[in-house]
């Protein structure tokens, strides 16, 4: 390729990065670590670093990886420190040190800071860029202050008011400001009702806190009561919505870092394990159709209604998990309340099973003939509805008690259930009534 070409092509590029980032992110993590790594080495590093910001942490840390020591510090210093701080815990010791070594030692010490909170906690989450003013000041210094912050668009939340040792006092309304007298101090004026969160309090919490109180965002402060940075409501509800894509991944047995662009590679690694066992759960349920051979081979029937139980099952299943998982991750449920979600969901699966059960039975007995076919097919359809609200119950609770991710591939082992107790079911009672159906 002629220099010529070249550049014209990384012009192209870096017009695309610039209109529309997020999609140029997503064509990037659909490329090889070292295509897109020898691309973005040839763009200036804002550019890169924009295109850096809007991949998955584990596509952006196989990037950085590929890339020189010097390019990645270059990319990654432009950068949003909570992003970087997700790709540096995902990189190999070598190359952290390598490109810990190069970069800015305030920088650095903002993402070891980060990275030393919890996962999904306040610290993690907190950004340090916040408007905050001695209680000591005049209203009128602070109101020219925020004039000029206002100006260049460095204001858009609220005012915290800060003493020694920068300890949180209070919390200036807009409107006390407004009528305030400009020679007042605002610590007259300031409202000392602030709430606050520790830097170890939990997404969960914090998102049920924002839902209930309405706030833009909430003060963190550590042990000595001190500003140590503050959460929007934005980035938490963003936090929530990751992890709720991910959840839906991890419920079916996909990766929860995978991408419709993610390499090939990378999705066969992180799909087929729970294939596998999928697999294995399938042919338990094949080893329960294959105990009656015999009378399927009788009454034939018999198989044109198994996908019916099964798959009526699998849906009240996953829709019982689905609000199961939604209380836990909210904090609406937990693991103390589970004879009460379990009671409601087995009222509420046993209530469905009896509607869709009648329904089946009738629509059977129409079909073919056969009031007791009928009584089968609505008997079986009710077991099964049954047993699924209550395995869609416990099964996300169980693993909560354990101590593992309720999401995990819950879905998989749901249907399992639903699976065998309809087949188990529907043939269990046509063994008992063969004599009627032969």
């Amino acid at each position: 390729m002629s220099d010529k070409s070249a550049e014209t092509e990384h012009k192209l590029i870096r017009q695309f990065i610039h209109s529309d980032p997020e999609k140029a992110a997503l064509a990037f993590e659909g490329l090889s670590p070292s295509d897109s790594a020898g691309i973005l080495s040839a763009m200036p590093p804002a550019e890169s670093a924009a295109c850096i910001a809007h991949m998955s942490p584990h596509n952006a840390a196989r990037t950085v990886e590929a890339l020189s020591p010097h390019c990645s510090a270059a990319i990654l210093r432009g950068s949003d420190p909570h992003h970087v701080a997700d790709i540096m815990m995902r990189l190999p010791t070598s190359t952290r040190q390598n490109v810990s070594a190069l970069l800015d030692r305030g920088f650095l010490t903002t993402i070891n800071e980060i990275i030393s909170y919890p996962r999904d906690s306040a610290g993690r989450m907190m950004k340090k860029e916040f408007v905050a003013f001695r209680s000591e000041m005049k209203v009128s210094a602070v109101v020219s202050r925020l004039r000029e912050m206002a100006s260049r668009h460095d204001y858009n939340t609220y005012c915290y008011v800060v003493g020694q040792q920068n300890k949180l006092l209070g919390i200036l309304n807009t409107r006390d400001l407004l009528i305030a007298m400009p020679d007042q101090r605002v610590s007259d004026i300031m409202r000392t009702r602030v709430e606050t969160v520790s830097p170890f309090t939990d997404r969960e919490d914090l998102t049920r806190l924002f839902r209930d109180k309405k706030y833009f965002a909430i003060p963190v402060v550590d042990e000595r009561g001190a500003l140590a940075g503050v959460i929007s409501a934005e980035s938490v509800i963003a936090e929530a919505e990751a992890e709720v894509s991910e959840d839906m991944q991890i419920l079916f047995g996909a990766g929860a870092e995978e991408r419709p662009h993610s390499p090939i590679s990378f999705k066969i690694r992180k799909r087929l394990p729970w294939l596998c066992v999928n697999l294995a759960t399938a042919f338990l349920a094949a080893m329960v159709v294959s105990m009656f051979e015999n009378l399927i081979a009788q009454v034939a029937v018999l198989a044109v209604f198994l996908s019916v139980i099964a798959g009526q099952g699998g849906n009240a299943g996953i829709q019982t998990l689905s609000v199961a998982l939604r209380g836990l991750i909210m904090r609406e449920v937990t693991v103390s309340d589970a004879r009460r979600l379990l009671t409601d969901e087995a009222l509420v699966g046993l209530a469905n099973g009896l509607v869709i059960g009648l329904i089946t039975g009738v629509a059977a007995w129409i079909w073919k003939g056969n009031a007791l076919l009928g009584f089968i097919v609505g008997a079986a359809m009710v077991a099964n509805m049954l047993a699924a609200g209550i395995s869609g119950a416990i099964l996300p609770l169980l693993l909560k008690r354990l101590g593992q991710d309720p999401a995990h591939s819950s879905g998989i082992f749901v249907t399992t259930i639903t699976d065998i107790v309809g087949f188990a079911s529907l043939l269990g009672l046509a063994y008992l009534f063969r004599g009627y159906l032969i």
